[in-house]
């Protein structure tokens, strides 16, 4: 059985705005991270429903780009909430998994946007596609920490 960690948390409070790295942050059961933008509604996509209460990507995806793209993206560049360690986040689809007390229900795999390369100015959408991350559900919400530790529910 797989186990990961947490490794950063971030969030912003409107689109295109710079993503804050948070210490912590509270979950809401069917709505998303207090204070980010989808929760708000001025999230870039706001306005198309869509599972995003919460979004997240393997650090793994961004050492691969680095490695094979020589494109540095960091976490408060990826436009993700939760940056994992370790979690198999593409097998996660349709699947219940913990971070830390909150459990999550990944919705579908990301897509990577043109967005993302305007907000950067780096060429990141067709080294991205299938390593993008996850959208999940919040099933049971409650407050996570970097370091908390991701696993099956």
């Amino acid at each position: 059985m797989w186990h990961g960690s947490l490794l950063a948390i971030h969030t912003t409070t409107e689109a295109r705005a710079p993503m804050r790295r948070q210490e912590s942050a509270r979950l809401l059961a069917g709505q998303g991270i207090e204070g980010d933008r989808y929760v708000l509604g001025t999230g870039t996509y706001s306005s198309i429903p869509d599972i995003r209460e919460v979004t997240l990507i393997e650090s793994e995806s961004l050492a691969a780009l680095k490695r094979d793209h020589d494109i540095d993206l960091s976490p408060d560049e990826h436009r993700r909430n939760l940056t994992t360690e370790g979690v198999p986040l593409n097998h996660l689809v349709g699947r219940r998994f913990r971070v830390g007390s909150v459990v999550l229900e990944g919705g579908r795999l990301n897509v990577p946007c043109r967005l993302l390369e305007l907000v950067t100015g780096k060429k990141v959408y067709e080294p991205l596609i299938h390593r993008s991350g996850l959208n999940c559900r919040i099933i049971e919400g409650g407050d996570i920490r970097p370091g908390d530790r991701i696993e099956p529910a």
